[in-house]
């Protein structure tokens, strides 16, 4: 049995995201994470990306303080300890504060669907000129098959909290064209989860 400290989803989905960041992500820059858990995603992309500044972020102060213990002892110069950060927050930080990507993995489908706003508002505001927005998780689309174990999944999800569940990309989209960003890029990854990019609507 894994210990609470380690997700192995995180495990099994961090180096096909990794690879995936590596074709989207410009050579260097700074990178905020939400929703950063247990930090084994915030740790892997660190050291797969060392011209990236890593900066993890949680919603739940109870995290923090586990992530912070286990990040420390990475060594990796570029991977900033983490601090709280909840999307649902005005504002995120200080109106100065610019990334050149704001990454959020595997959130959408267990927070509350209000937090979508929320992401792509904050999102659109602290992302630096040619920044991008980088989702990832499982998702609806109209016109593509459920997969039967997304359907499960789904279900599952709204079993455990009403709030929770698969969302569609289209209505993301509508929210993220609410907050001034589209959809540039769709990546079909393992295990029927999509990572999307979304930039500044032009």
């Amino acid at each position: 049995m894994s210990s609470p400290s380690v997700s192995l989803a995180a495990d099994r989905n961090k180096q096909p995201i990794l690879e995936a960041l590596r074709q989207v992500l410009p050579q260097q820059g700074h990178a905020l994470e939400i929703a950063s858990g247990t930090g084994q995603h915030a740790a892997w992309f660190a050291a797969g990306l060392p011209s990236w500044t890593w900066q993890p972020t949680d919603a739940h102060p109870m995290a923090l303080s586990g992530m912070a213990e286990s990040l420390a002892q990475q060594g990796l110069a570029n991977l900033r300890p983490p601090f709280l950060l909840d999307v649902m927050a005005t504002p995120w930080l200080p109106e100065d504060a610019r990334f050149d990507a704001i990454v959020c993995a595997n959130m959408l489908h267990i927070a509350p669907w209000p937090t979508c706003a929320a992401l792509m508002r904050g999102s659109a505001r602290h992302l630096a000129a040619g920044g991008m927005l980088i989702t990832y998780g499982p998702y609806l689309e109209d016109g593509v098959v459920t997969s039967a174990g997304n359907q499960a999944f789904d279900h599952d999800l709204r079993q455990q909290n009403d709030a929770w569940g698969l969302r569609r990309r289209e209505d993301v989209e509508r929210e993220a064209a609410g907050a001034g960003l589209q959809l540039v890029a769709r990546h079909a990854m393992p295990a029927n989860n999509l990572l999307l990019v979304w930039a500044r609507a032009l």
